[in-house]
């Protein structure tokens, strides 16, 4: 859908079938808005999933809030987007400054015991590559769970960040480590012994 579809008359009336129920109303929102926010987050983030997530946060927000008829302006409705990605960018980029600084997620997978055999310390060496690819915040999320047992609504707060963010970033996190344990193990029986 092109801006010039976007006349104040056409975001009123949008907002009033929003408003009304109407399900319609709320895909053709997503389909003017959704790019557009999710460009704009992955310009202030320089991460496509922390970006795709701020655009589904964003999204949302403003459908919770045009659904409860909490739009003053419902012709300046892009403006009313823009600032909700605005202050949900504003917010991750500040819990994300409240991390510490880029570790290993287990001091001792990078130097294991001279007792184990060699398939478990190829094993834990993968791991450990493997959890370097994650997002810093997907790192901090597993550390706290597993190393210090935290359950996602402790995390939450820990980090200001919501329950159900937690846990949606914590199981991607999961899905990503044994993807990519998969593929390097993959790779290390294909290369040619020597």
């Amino acid at each position: 859908m092109a801006d010039a579809d976007l006349s104040p008359q056409r975001l009123v009336m949008l907002t009033e079938r929003i408003r009304l129920g109407d399900s319609s109303a709320e895909d053709e929102f997503a389909r003017i808005f959704s790019r557009k926010v999710f460009i704009m987050d992955l310009a202030r983030v320089h991460d496509r999933e922390a970006a795709r997530d701020l655009m589904q946060e964003t999204m949302l927000a403003v459908l919770r809030a045009l659904r409860n008829g909490q739009v003053r302006e419902p012709d300046r409705l892009a403006g009313f987007v823009h600032g909700t990605a605005l202050n949900l960018i504003h917010n991750h980029l500040r819990a994300r400054s409240h991390e510490p600084q880029q570790q290993p997620l287990i001091a001792e997978l990078a130097s294991p015991d001279l007792g184990e055999s060699a398939e478990t310390a190829e094993r834990m060496h993968l791991v450990q590559r493997a959890l370097q690819q994650l997002h810093p915040i997907d790192r901090r999320i597993l550390l706290l769970t597993l190393v210090e047992g935290m359950k996602p609504g402790e995390i939450a707060s820990r980090l200001a960040l919501k329950p159900d963010y937690v846990r949606q970033r914590k199981s991607r996190a999961v899905r990503k480590v044994i993807e990519h344990v998969r593929k390097l193990s993959r790779k290390r029986a294909e290369k040619p012994q020597t």
